[in-house]
């Protein structure tokens, strides 16, 4: 399901941001300068769940991260656990 996600980042509120059958899900971050990005919240509507949504934007907004030299602090418990098995699967 998450191949066709159009994600959006919506930066002026903070977001990465994708709308599946009018249904809003996305992934909020603070830049807190020093290019070091706090993810601390990501959310996905109940009848979204299970389809590898939170997976997407996750990995959306490292990507740009990475490929911006942002360190990443994952205040979301969910991307903190994204980023280890990612880290491990590298």
């Amino acid at each position: 399901m998450s191949e066709g996600l159009s994600i959006h980042h919506d930066q002026a509120s903070h977001q990465f941001v994708t709308t599946v059958n009018g249904d809003r899900a996305y992934l909020a971050y603070m830049d807190l300068g020093k290019q070091t990005l706090d993810i601390y919240r990501t959310f996905v509507p109940n009848a979204l769940r299970g389809r590898g949504i939170a997976a997407a934007l996750t990995e959306h907004a490292l990507r740009y991260a990475e490929g911006n030299g942002y360190t990443v602090i994952p205040s979301c418990s969910y991307v903190e656990r994204y980023m280890e098995r990612r880290s491990r699967h590298q």
